[in-house]
């Protein structure tokens, strides 16, 4: 697989956890930060999709 076929990392450079280890900037937890470079296409889209969970609370509660 090239690289091209990979699905990128949702890092936004704003590298910061929280109390609950959740990145303020990409809401990936440390845990899937430091995975991410060995997960495959399928991992790394059931992470984005609690990404998008995460994101969506956030919002919610601010």
């Amino acid at each position: 697989m090239s690289v091209a076929d990979k699905v990128r990392s949702p890092c936004v450079s704003i590298c910061c956890l929280d109390e609950n280890d959740i990145c303020i900037g990409c809401h990936r937890s440390g845990d899937e930060i430091t995975r991410w470079s060995q997960l495959n296409n399928d991992e790394r889209l059931d992470v984005l999709k609690k990404v998008a969970e995460r994101e969506q609370n956030s919002l919610i509660q601010n």
